[in-house]
């Protein structure tokens, strides 16, 4: 049984984070479907490393106001260029497709041909509601410098 807070939060979705195992929680554009988020992800896309393999991963959806309100784990599948779920899920992702190359049908080729839609649905118990933060210590990296003071033409008195 899928909780209330996770279908409400799936129908206003636009964003979902995607976590798959271990990995950092990617944000990834998505839409809402049935009571399932799909998602796109390939070449010329959005990259989701590890999503096109994966069999679960973890959810994170925000409210309104844009804190996190649930964040549950989820089963993925892949949906298969050509099927019955492909011809009716993506014309509609094409068309929602901001800023697409091309038309709908030219986008939902290039997709069968290189990418991957991969579908999203509730499986498990939630693991985490209400509102919390995301926030976490920056990662670690080599561009990383020192930086200079500051200039002054004059004396600055103290």
């Amino acid at each position: 049984m899928v909780d209330a807070v996770v279908t409400e939060a799936m129908k206003k979705a636009a964003v979902a984070w995607v976590a798959v195992g271990d990995g950092p929680a990617l944000a990834l554009w998505c839409l809402p479907i049935d009571d399932a988020l799909y998602v796109v992800s390939g070449p010329g896309e959005q990259a989701a490393p590890g999503l096109a393999t994966a069999d679960r991963a973890t959810v994170s959806l925000r409210g309104d106001h844009g804190g996190r309100i649930v964040t549950f784990p989820a089963a993925v599948d892949r949906v298969a260029p050509g099927s019955e779920e492909w011809e009716t899920i993506a014309p509609q992702l094409a068309t929602k497709r901001l800023n697409a190359p091309g038309s709908a049908a030219d986008l939902a080729a290039r997709w069968a041909a290189e990418c991957t839609v991969s579908r999203l649905s509730p499986a498990g118990e939630l693991i985490e509601r209400g509102d919390a933060s995301e926030a976490a210590p920056p990662r670690e990296t080599p561009a990383t410098r020192r930086p200079r003071k500051p200039f002054r033409l004059h004396r600055v008195r103290r």
